[in-house]
């Protein structure tokens, strides 16, 4: 079994966010585009006085993505990982050109991604950034 562990980062106010991960299935083998047959993100921000209180960030609310546009069906190394040398298997830039997907500095935002598999249960990876 995988650990399960929030991505931490820092983002600007304002700004876009790259997110990068290596995914992997139940089996610890990293996830390949096909065996995702769908996959969402939403941004969420925390209130600091309830961890459990989430509020969705307009325009960043369960959008749906295109699997093969963020995840790769090998492992890449080089920029901009800086992890290991295993490498990643999953992309994301935030698209803000719409709505801005972190609009508070100092709070902290949860970007949750929940994929659905072609067989077996969801998956499910997040970042934790604090926004400056």
């Amino acid at each position: 079994m995988a650990i399960a562990a929030d991505i931490r980062g820092t983002v600007f106010k304002n700004g876009s966010a790259v997110l990068l991960a290596r995914v992997v299935g139940p089996e610890g083998d990293p996830v390949a585009t096909t065996d995702i047959s769908s996959l969402n993100y939403s941004v969420l921000e925390i209130d600091p006085c309830d961890p459990d209180a989430l509020t969705p960030v307009a325009g960043h609310d369960n959008v749906q993505l295109t699997v093969g546009d963020v995840f790769y069906d090998s492992l890449q190394t080089g920029g901009p990982w800086s992890v290991d040398a295993t490498g990643y298997n999953f992309l994301h830039e935030v698209d803000v050109s719409g709505d801005e997907a972190f609009p508070v500095a100092g709070a902290r935002y949860l970007v949750r991604y929940e994929a659905v598999p072609v067989s077996g249960q969801k998956t499910v990876f997040r970042f934790l950034v604090t926004c400056i």
